[in-house]
């Protein structure tokens, strides 16, 4: 059984919402938990709508998911960018799936990481998700932080919770933005088209931090900082503002745009990594460069005239 204090911060939020971000599983999870007895706030159990103060002790223990299938493991490239006993950071490619889910039964970064010769990873994330501490969508590429055993996962996720992991994006948007800003707008699913997210009333809370790198002939280089973790997040956030990232065509990017500069998905990539080690305290720092798909495209801006 794992357990944490409720961070200030999360005053007002309900259980089920708190749960999820300090064990680092999905929402639908942690209600599963919630309902079948597994999560006690102060030693008691309460209803997943129940809204916390802040300062509460929390305690739960995982009911193992459901995985639509077997789960195996799988030899598949994987680049280990730092590494110990407790957790390993991986630079993950474009076009490649966290986890196992409908449509993706196999050929994940969880198959993959099952399949390493130190197949180790945390049960926090329950059988489709072990060891998965934040996600990235598919189609973007760059850092991503793995937990070996349960102690690390729970540490990270609470760090994560906190704020205290910093996650630093690079995006190329369509048009110019102010030097620098803050979008601070509730993301939910779309009410036409589930499949996609957006800007909604009622949405969970999401804060995205940007800062424009370099001005482009109709084009901006941004470093983003998210401060939650909202499914699509940047995408969605820089969309609502009219700047959208070039190559994202689910959420309005120009499709010629995109053609011009080769993109054959957005222009996204997680570059940057600062967290705590969960064991020793230490501070971890890692970049990762653009890949060439993102590289190149970038070229391709940089040489465009500007009008």
């Amino acid at each position: 059984m794992s357990e944490a204090l409720v961070p200030a911060g999360r005053a007002g939020q309900r259980l089920d919402q708190v749960v999820a971000e300090l064990a680092g599983a999905s929402r639908a999870a942690s209600a599963r938990w919630i309902e079948a007895g597994r999560v006690l706030v102060d030693g008691r159990a309460r209803p997943k709508s129940h809204r916390l103060e802040g300062g509460e002790r929390l305690r739960w223990e995982p009911l193992e998911a459901q995985a639509p299938h077997e789960l195996v493991a799988e030899r598949l490239p994987l680049e280990v960018r730092f590494e110990d006993e407790h957790l390993l950071v991986v630079a993950k490619p474009a076009g490649l799936v966290v986890h196992p889910a409908a449509g993706h039964p196999s050929g994940t970064l969880v198959n993959a990481l099952l399949g390493r010769d130190d197949p180790r990873l945390s049960s926090a994330g329950g059988t489709v998700r072990p060891g998965i501490v934040h996600r990235l969508d598919k189609d973007t590429s760059g850092l991503l932080l793995v937990a070996k055993h349960d102690r690390a996962h729970a540490a990270l996720a609470r760090d994560l919770a906190a704020r205290r992991i910093q996650r630093r994006y690079l995006a190329l948007v369509q048009g110019h933005l102010d030097p620098e800003g803050t979008v601070d707008a509730p993301i939910g699913r779309h009410p036409r088209d589930r499949k996609r997210m957006a800007v909604v009333p009622g949405g969970r809370r999401a804060v995205s931090h940007w800062r424009v790198l370099e001005r482009l002939a109709g084009l901006d280089l941004l470093e983003v900082r998210l401060e939650t973790g909202r499914t699509h997040q940047i995408r969605v956030h820089l969309s609502s503002l009219g700047h959208p990232v070039a190559g994202d065509r689910t959420y309005g990017a120009d499709p010629r745009l995109a053609g011009g500069l080769g993109l054959e998905r957005p222009f996204l990539h997680a570059w940057r990594l600062e967290f705590d080690h969960p064991v020793t305290r230490e501070r971890i720092e890692l970049e990762e460069p653009l890949p060439p798909d993102l590289e190149a495209a970038l070229a391709l801006a940089r040489s465009a005239p500007r009008s």
